[in-house]
């Protein structure tokens, strides 16, 4: 038996496909998936000066709403926490810290789509 759901595999499947997007824009993959007590962050990448907290989402559709619209206000708070923790273990005064956020659509048939908002908030909102 396979170990995983099939949603199981369409979050990695998209962390996979953003991680290689953000490569392929000169960006270096930090961390994945990063347990900060009892908050996660997906993607830790950095280019340059900035570092990059990506938050990813998926869906097979975008009939409904867009997944990045599903990044609501709980959410960043979590980010946020996870965020500060980070900065605290691992952080440089001279590195300038946002949040982005990808949107992963993963059609049954055809080829994924990603939507990538840079500073798509903020640490203070």
């Amino acid at each position: 038996m396979w170990p995983f759901r099939k949603e199981q595999i369409s979050w990695r499947r998209a962390e996979d496909l953003v991680a290689s997007h953000l490569r392929r824009h000169g960006y270096r993959v930090l961390h994945r998936n990063l347990r900060l007590d009892r908050f996660e962050l997906d993607i830790i990448a950095r280019k340059g000066d900035t570092v990059a907290f990506v938050e990813v989402r998926s869906r097979e559709d975008d009939a409904i709403s867009a997944p990045e619209e599903t990044v609501g206000y709980t959410k960043r708070q979590h980010l946020r926490a996870a965020a500060r923790r980070y900065v605290a273990r691992h952080g440089q005064p001279d590195l300038y810290y946002r949040f982005d956020v990808a949107g992963v659509i993963m059609p049954a048939a055809g080829t994924p789509r990603i939507t990538y908002y840079e500073n798509a908030f903020t640490m203070d909102e």
